[in-house]
């Protein structure tokens, strides 16, 4: 069952209906953080059809998915798949997992991206990129005809940055200190903090898969107009790309102790489904 609201300036009240006849109420159960992003990431492959050009996310939650798209390739349960990767890394993973695969510049129009989030905010708007592979995530899942979103319940906010981590910011390595503190200058009323990413290996300076560096934002207070916030960056000259995926999910699935939640954009408005754990046809 579903229930639906309109989108307006303010979140509007969610009544989610479950799945379940009320004689037989969703129990909470024992799951890990790695369990969640599991169980989400399977839900979301169910969405996958033979024939079709996937976008295949990067992350510890999309490299679920990917994992299941190989198993059931390998089953035989889908066949002429095209995988576009969003990373160097989920190329390495698919190839493992013998998933053919593909760019943008043969196929412009993907069918479906999978991926994770590190912020969801009430509007299905997302903070992406803390793994460093924004730039060509953004490319991969604009591409898309549909883009769901797997997130455990932990990723929810109130508004972006309100997790209060970072918001990445791609830029190219030349003066990219005049870069951060351009960054920080926008976004100085609401209490911004810009430092660049380093290399947890080296102490060097994180590249990108595309060679440039990472300028990792954080905010004490909502930063408003979302829209108006990310015109503001790109006119910066030496900015490459965001992290912030602004209306371009059109599902989302959190998974979280209680059971499974998928909101899907219909429109101007959201359907809502619940799911207990039961109700999957993929286990994990």
């Amino acid at each position: 069952m579903a229930a639906a609201y309109t989108e307006t300036h303010e979140p509007a009240k969610i009544v989610v209906s479950s799945s379940v006849p009320s004689s037989s109420p969703c129990l909470a159960v024992s799951l890990t953080q790695d369990d969640l992003k599991k169980i989400a990431a399977y839900k979301a492959v169910e969405y996958v059809e033979s024939g079709m050009v996937l976008g295949l996310g990067t992350g510890s939650t999309a490299k679920h998915a990917v994992d299941r798209i190989g198993q059931l390739l390998k089953q035989g349960k889908l066949k002429d798949i095209v995988g576009i990767p969003t990373s160097t890394i989920t190329h390495q993973q698919a190839v493992s997992l013998g998933i053919p695969l593909s760019d943008l510049d043969s196929h412009p129009v993907v069918d479906l991206a999978i991926d994770g989030a590190d912020e969801v905010d009430p509007f299905m708007n997302l903070v992406k990129g803390r793994g460093g592979s924004l730039l060509r995530e953004k490319m991969v899942e604009s591409a898309s005809k549909r883009f769901i979103v797997i997130i455990d319940e932990s990723k929810l906010v109130n508004y972006i940055g309100g997790s209060r981590l970072a918001m990445p910011v791609e830029v190219i390595p030349f003066c990219w200190n005049h870069s951060l503190n351009r960054l920080v200058a926008l976004f100085s009323d609401a209490g911004c903090v810009g430092k660049l990413r380093n290399s947890s290996e080296t102490g060097k300076p994180y590249v990108t898969d595309n060679g440039n560096y990472i300028i990792d934002l954080y905010f004490e207070k909502d930063i408003g107009d979302l829209n108006e916030a990310s015109d503001a960056i790109l006119r910066l000259p030496g900015i490459v790309e965001h992290g912030m995926f602004i209306c371009l999910a059109t599902s989302l699935i959190v998974a979280g102790v209680d059971g499974i939640t998928v909101k899907t954009k219909v429109g101007n408005e959201m359907e809502v489904d619940s799911f207990c754990y039961n109700d999957l046809r993929n286990s994990f």
